[in-house]
């Protein structure tokens, strides 16, 4: 492998040098160059939380799946590591696929899926999938051990493995599509998490299974306690789900089901498949526990099949902001904020103070930097709609007449065009947190009850900042800003 990483490091250092920074974030971690997508081994080890990554550093474009690598101490600044992951062994020849990450005894386990096309590449039709394994003294080079589990008989779409240890033994979720193709999540346990020679039995349960026709796989699957009463929740990336509505506009989503399990017992369902993100851009997210014990996510900032005009500038992809998981018991359903230190990125704060729109526009800024902007806006407000405009392009709104909040973005000029949204929350107010990155807003609405993840593009003269209202007046109840460091 160490030759295809020398390779694989001269192939990003040239994409380095030619690397544009018109969107690139200044705030959210990305690859250095070359393609990112799904978030990889999430984990804090021996004083470090490390942040693994699909990675293709020889183009912007979707490619042969390496892991990337970066490290930070506190979830915000990351330094980028060398790249951890290269296919091309029998076991992984076509692709180091999705995985985690386990901290055991010192060493540093990444679990992934080695994928080989047995036909066309590309073609999903011929495809062998198995668990593999490799392992790290010093957190940063890893050596590969091969597969450790085989796919069950029925089972070619078999990947994205997350492990954990609890009661005395290592679990897995796999992400599965059998013979029927209908997406689920496979269980899996072994007394020993490696042992050289030894692969895990490939004996499973279903942990879940869909019950809609048209969802063909369940990918990236993410499996963790919520309480201390046997409440787990299983996040995953439902595909071929087909649109309801307002609802499962993007190609594929992302949501959680909530419910009771014990290694004694089977996963028991209590509500329904909720979406974790009502943005146009959110996949693949992955979850880990902090220093001090919270469940924290990272996403994949972008959507499959969408345009992605900082292809043109030889990178692709982004991570969200960490957000940190609690489970809201009342709902039945996960929240997520972002965690307590991005703050440390705040400078310069300004105040706006309560006022009344009436037909009117506010302008807080003629070019917006990266920004935090906080605001509370009244729900008792007349206005049509209401809210905050980020250039030409880019609006989020509450829309009096549906009863939505909605995020619209309008970049003709790359092929980008849509809105969505959400009902909005009960109350007489709506408190949004607000972050505004060179290429990607994020929108936290009441701590956690709803989330937006979107990428926009705007010209460099098109990032003036206002809040609005139409058709009425619109009560601007409080509000401040601050712009933010860079974390590189």
């Amino acid at each position: 492998m160490e030759q295809r990483l020398e390779h694989a490091t001269d192939a990003l250092n040239a994409l380095i040098e030619k690397r544009g920074n018109n969107f690139y974030p200044q705030f959210h971690l990305a690859a250095p160059a070359g393609w990112l997508n799904d978030p990889n081994g999430l984990i804090y080890h021996d004083g470090l939380y490390h942040a693994f990554y699909q990675h293709h550093p020889y183009s912007e474009d979707w490619g042969p799946m390496h892991w990337g690598h970066a490290t930070s101490k506190d979830m915000v600044h990351w330094e980028h590591q060398p790249i951890a992951l290269a296919p091309g062994d029998e076991f992984d020849k076509s692709g180091c696929f999705s995985g985690s990450a386990v901290s055991h005894e010192g060493k540093l386990y990444l679990f992934y899926t080695g994928h080989i096309w047995l036909g066309e590449e590309g073609d999903d039709s011929q495809v062998y999938e198995s668990q593999c394994i490799a392992i790290s003294e010093d957190g940063i080079h890893f050596e590969k051990k091969g597969t450790i589990l085989q796919p069950p008989k029925g089972y070619m779409h078999f990947r994205d493995p997350k492990v954990w240890y609890q009661d005395g033994k290592w679990w897995m979720v796999v992400g599965a599509r059998d013979e029927k193709d209908q997406g689920q999540v496979l269980l899996f346990s072994s007394e020993t998490l490696f042992e050289e020679g030894q692969e895990w039995s490939n004996e499973y349960k279903v942990l879940g299974k869909t019950d809609d026709k048209n969802v063909f796989m369940w990918e990236c699957p993410d499996f963790f306690p919520i309480s201390h009463d046997n409440d787990f929740a299983i996040v995953f990336s439902p595909q071929g789900k087909r649109v309801e509505g307002y609802q499962y506009r993007n190609l594929f989503q992302t949501g959680s089901l909530i419910g009771k399990w014990s290694p004694k017992q089977s996963f028991d369902l209590h509500g329904d498949f909720i979406e974790l993100d009502n943005g146009h851009d959110y996949y693949a997210p992955q979850s880990f526990e902090t220093a001090d014990g919270r469940r924290v996510s990272m996403g994949w900032m972008d959507m499959w099949n969408s345009p992605m005009p900082s292809k043109q500038e030889f990178w692709a992809g982004s991570f969200t902001l960490p957000r940190e998981i609690t489970f809201d018991k009342v709902k039945n359903r996960l929240r997520m904020v972002p965690i307590k230190e991005v703050e440390v990125l705040r400078q310069n704060k300004q105040t706006i103070e309560p006022t009344t729109l009436n037909h009117q526009s506010i302008k807080l800024m003629d070019d917006t930097p990266a920004l935090e902007l906080n605001l509370t806006l009244s729900l008792d407000s007349k206005a049509e709609k209401f809210g905050v405009w980020l250039g030409k392009g880019l609006e989020i709104f509450v829309d009096n007449q549906s009863n939505r909040l909605v995020i619209n973005r309008h970049y003709p000029q790359y092929d980008i065009s849509g809105s969505r949204s959400a009902p909005l929350p009960e109350g007489y107010k709506i408190e949004l947190r607000i972050f505004i990155d060179s290429s990607s807003v994020e929108i936290f609405v009441n701590q956690g009850d709803l989330v937006f993840s979107t990428r926009y593009y705007a010209d460099k003269d098109d990032r003036s900042l206002h809040l609005f209202a139409m058709g009425g007046d619109a009560q601007i109840l409080a509000g401040e800003y601050w712009t933010l460091k860079s974390i590189y």
